[in-house]
This record gives structure tokens, C-alpha cells and sequence, in this order.
């Protein structure tokens, strides 16, 4: 719970967040649990382009200023997790999610499934 107060400041987080299907379709707790998570989630492409599993690129891109540009990729492992920063790593996670918003469904399409599955 506190970690969704960073939706709700003032300022409010900008992401981007693409989800597999199979996020909805697997049953964590019951339906009802299930449902009120859905509530909270504004998805059908089939497999995706990333080649690997879950990912997070966390930072900030300064076009105008590279210099306070940063970023890392996050990769959430079983017992730890990793952090990468390096260039090459950086460039190839942004592609991939660059192909991961390419195949993913649009707002109206994810909506609609989301309904329907709820």
C-alpha cells in the first residue's frame, strides 16, 4: 500500500507498464482478490518480443541536458535482484520494450479484455 502512494502525489509518477495476459488468467488468492486487483490495472498480443522475463528501466531521459540523463535496468530475480547500467545493457532493455510497446494491445482492446476476464 505504500508503495502505490507514489500514484497519488502531487506530481504523479510517469510509467509505462505492459503486463502479459497471463497476469490476469493465473488466480492468486480468489476471484475476488483477483478482481479488486484488476481494478487497479487501466492487454491480447500473444507472445512477446523481449526474450526474457520481467524487466524495469528506472530513470530519467534529459534530451536537453544528457548529463542528468541516468537510467538502469532492474531485473527481479527469486533471492536478489540485479542492476544493470551499463550501455550496451541499457540500449538493448530499452529495445526490447521498445518491441514490447509495439506488439502490446491498444488502451480500448486491453480495456475490453480486461472487463471481460474481470
Amino acid at each position: 500500500m505504500q508503495r502505490q502512494s507514489v500514484l497519488d502525489r502531487q506530481v504523479p509518477l510517469h510509467r509505462w507498464v505492459i503486463l502479459d495476459e497471463a497476469v490476469l488468467r493465473l488466480i492468486v488468492g480468489d476471484e475476488a482478490v483477483m478482481a479488486e486487483q484488476m481494478d487497479h490495472l487501466p492487454f491480447t498480443a500473444g507472445a512477446h518480443a523481449a526474450g526474457s522475463g520481467h524487466f524495469v528501466i528506472l530513470g530519467r531521459e534529459d534530451a536537453r541536458n544528457p548529463l542528468n540523463s541516468m537510467a538502469v535496468v532492474y531485473i527481479g530475480m527469486r533471492r536478489r535482484g540485479l542492476y544493470l547500467d551499463d550501455v550496451d545493457a541499457l540500449s538493448s532493455y530499452k529495445l526490447s520494450f521498445d518491441y514490447l510497446r509495439s506488439q502490446a494491445a491498444d488502451s480500448t482492446t486491453s480495456l475490453r479484455l480486461l472487463g471481460t476476464v474481470r
